[in-house]
């Protein structure tokens, strides 16, 4: 039952984030960035110098500052797809793949930039000071349309439980027992306890306390994975200007079967499609849920919160997936044949790519990294979540919510979570979808507040 169940939800997800989503997100973001004027190459010094604080004013209304809240919502997309879903995107479509990722990327800017400036216009502040926004928000105060808030809220929630929950609690606990050779529920689900207790300590006070801990956990993470990678790259630097060679050349050109090892070949259209969905799942440009994390940043002006929110692609996809995958087409190992036959993929193969040029620390630097990326995804997923409970019902059902959500990570550690996975896609697709239309909807509204901003930047 359970496996027919597993089928047809892998077949939905394919076909949505292969198809479907993919075309949506392209077209959008294509759309965006000539109504916009291409403001992720206008503004991106400008969302450098906010990010810095050289603009804050805590008399702002607000909670968070620009960087807190950038910090929080890397927290939720950094994570496993820049570890296994850049090696999954490698391995299927070809070193190719990686520029159809910094594509994705570059369009994502433009993306986020809309939904993190409508979060700010459309977010709500209650007598306490607490900061609540996001697509739910601005689809029913600015498109006027509460029915796609309600969905997009609905389906929020339910991927906060699969994506942002029971499957981060399963990377967390995944490749420390597969390292130390334990397979042993009894244990996963006690170190689930204590995984429990950690994020609830952070959860449970509030948002302050979330962003607080993402400032400093997630520009840790984040520059010691990259200084690692760049150190394995340098031990292969020969080798860097094939491996750039090749991402340009089969970005464009069929992979023949004979590439590498056991790499089964792909075509251009197999390259764009991985490329580009890695690419949307690693830094979540369209889904919306940074936005609910940009939206209690401190500042009255919108903009300068939406040019530091598409900072965020860059640092999550042309950053750290590209480090993920020259380390990958440097070491050599794309292609390798596994013990049972097949062709490596996922965290493995970037386990595999660090070990072989730094022996010994290697494969700790990948099991650091999963630990690290998928505790600050539990924590940022952990807030999207209250967020939209908080619009759908009200603080209580909000409480509930986290009690819910703390119980659920031990589950998580010995949970077979393949059928969790398919479901989170679904839900990350269904997402997509109300929001894509409130940027469409609400783009003319971007538009008019960002000429508006730029003619002012000089004076304020």
């Amino acid at each position: 039952m359970l496996e027919n169940i597993n089928s047809i939800l892998s077949s939905v997800s394919n076909f949505v984030w292969n198809y479907i989503l993919i075309i949506l997100l392209l077209g959008t973001g294509i759309y965006l960035i000539i109504r916009s004027k291409a403001i992720q190459f206008r503004g991106f010094k400008h969302g450098w110098q906010l990010l810095t604080g050289k603009y804050d004013d805590p008399s702002e209304k607000g909670e968070t500052t620009h960087f807190q809240s950038l910090s929080l919502a890397l927290a939720a997309t950094i994570g496993t797809g820049n570890i296994a879903g850049v090696a999954t995107a490698i391995t299927s479509g070809g070193p190719g793949a990686l520029f159809w990722m910094w594509i994705t990327a570059l369009l994502g800017m433009g993306i986020k930039y809309h939904s993190c400036l409508l979060a700010q216009k459309y977010r709500s502040i209650d007598e306490n000071g607490v900061v609540s926004g996001g697509p739910a928000y601005y689809l029913t105060q600015g498109l006027k349309q509460k029915w796609l808030g309600i969905l997009f809220a609905v389906f929020t929630i339910l991927a906060s439980f699969g994506i942002g929950n029971l499957v981060q609690a399963n990377s967390l606990s995944k490749p420390i027992f597969t390292n130390f050779n334990i397979d042993n529920d009894v244990y996963k689900f006690i170190f689930g306890l204590v995984i429990a207790f950690l994020v609830g300590l952070v959860i449970i006070g509030g948002v302050k306390r979330i962003s607080t801990l993402a400032s400093k956990l997630v520009p840790f993470m984040s520059v010691a994975y990259v200084l690692a990678a760049i150190v394995a790259i340098a031990v292969n630097y020969e080798k860097i200007p094939s491996a750039f060679q090749d991402i340009f050349y089969y970005a464009f050109n069929d992979v023949p079967k004979s590439a590498t090892g056991g790499f089964a070949g792909a075509s251009v259209m197999m390259v764009i499609r991985f490329g580009v969905a890695r690419g949307l799942f690693s830094n979540e440009a369209g889904l919306g849920s940074a936005a609910m994390a940009h939206a209690p940043a401190k500042t009255n002006e919108p903009v300068r919160e939406g040019l530091v929110a598409m900072l965020g692609p860059f640092i999550d996809t042309i950053i750290i997936c590209t480090m993920t995958g020259l380390v990958i087409l440097t070491s050599g190992v794309w292609g390798t044949i596994d013990s049972s036959g097949e062709i490596l993929s996922s965290s493995p193969l970037t386990s595999l790519a660090f070990e072989n040029t730094l022996p010994v620390i290697g494969k700790y630097v990948v099991t650091f990294g999963l630990f690290v990326f998928a505790f600050s995804t539990l924590i940022g997923w952990a807030y999207y979540g209250d967020r939209n409970v908080r619009y759908l019902f009200n603080e209580k059902a909000a409480f509930l919510y986290k009690i819910i959500w703390i119980i659920l990570i031990p589950i998580g550690t010995i949970l077979e979570i393949e059928i969790v996975w398919n479901f989170s896609d679904i839900a990350n697709a269904l997402m997509a979808l109300p929001n894509l239309i409130g940027l469409i909807g609400l783009s003319g509204v971007v538009s008019k507040m960002t000429n508006d901003y730029l003619k002012r930047k000089n004076q304020l």
